[in-house]
């Protein structure tokens, strides 16, 4: 479809396969209601136990109601409230910040994120800019209170609007509603200057990472694993060595993935879970289309 070869996809960006959502009426929510429900399971709570839902997406099962919404009542989890946040692949790590407070101030014992996109639904595989790049998944994590000193620890988030005309989808939104035109201009599909984008994401993720290290007086030797959001090995690399940490303590899987956005940090950690120890300093690093980015970091709880 596009004017491109296995090996130019995988040396330039380090994917080998994706994962793509198909089938009738299938949207973000059938992704993340199957991982809410997942760990639920793990963790042998029923979702009625669950407080607040707080769900990372740019592709929403609707403009409205949230998917936040649709994941809750898919799951059974009548109890909670919820919504959503759009930071593009930034959006795990704003949405877990963000949880993170309600379980700081005391007013609720149990918020899930989940980290969701369906990126196939505006993707245009007829531009090899972007075509190569993204794939669907979902994951998800739950927060509740501790005495001893573990979960989110510090954060540092960052917005550059001015950069919104390097990654952003053109139509669609009150700005240029859905039309014919637009439509047939392909203007609904994801629109990305790569060069630019890589240029911004490799020093902003690294500035804040390195940020998160400086302030809780870590070394690289202090960091067990690195969490990177997956949008090309380059950038990884480059971030990782930026903070002086090797490769083997940074969480990769963007060759059996893609990008899948708001997905990308919590699938990484559901992959490497086995590895993970109680105890362990975690640097979370993303950055995406807007701008935006940040960096948390996270004491490992078990």
């Amino acid at each position: 479809m596009v004017d491109t070869n296995d090996e130019w996809i995988i040396s330039r960006t380090g994917i080998k396969e994706r994962r793509i959502l198909k089938g009738k009426d299938q949207g973000a929510s059938v992704m993340a209601a199957e991982a809410v429900k997942k760990l639920c399971e793990k963790r042998k709570i029923d979702p009625m136990e669950i407080d607040l839902l707080i769900l990372a997406t740019v592709t929403g099962d609707y403009v409205f109601p949230a998917t936040a919404n649709v994941v809750c009542d898919k799951v059974g989890a009548k109890n909670a409230w919820g919504y959503d946040i759009n930071a593009a692949c930034s959006g795990f790590v704003y949405a877990l910040v963000t949880a993170s407070q309600f379980i700081q101030n005391g007013r609720h014992k149990k918020v899930v994120v989940v980290g969701v996109d369906k990126m196939s639904a505006i993707v245009n595989y007829a531009d090899r800019a972007t075509s190569i790049i993204f794939g669907d998944g979902a994951g998800c994590v739950l927060l509740e209170p501790n005495t001893e000193g573990y979960g989110v620890i510090d954060y540092l988030c960052k917005v550059d609007g001015s950069g919104r005309k390097h990654l952003y989808q053109k139509a669609g939104g009150s700005v240029k509603p859905p039309e014919n035109n637009s439509v047939d201009m392909q203007e609904h599909h994801i629109y990305q200057e790569g060069q630019q984008v890589f240029k911004f994401a490799v020093k902003e993720m690294a500035d804040v990472s390195v940020e998160m290290m400086k302030r809780n007086n870590l070394s690289a030797d202090d960091v067990a694993w690195l969490v990177p959001h997956q949008a090309n090995k380059r950038i990884i690399s480059a971030v990782a060595e930026r903070m002086e940490v090797s490769e083997s303590k940074v969480m990769m899987n963007i060759q059996k993935y893609g990008n899948t956005t708001a997905g990308t940090l919590p699938i990484c950690l559901w992959e490497y879970e086995s590895k993970l120890k109680k105890g362990d300093n975690i640097i979370l690093s993303a950055f995406g289309g807007g701008f935006t980015w940040g960096a948390i970091y996270v004491k490992w709880a078990y």
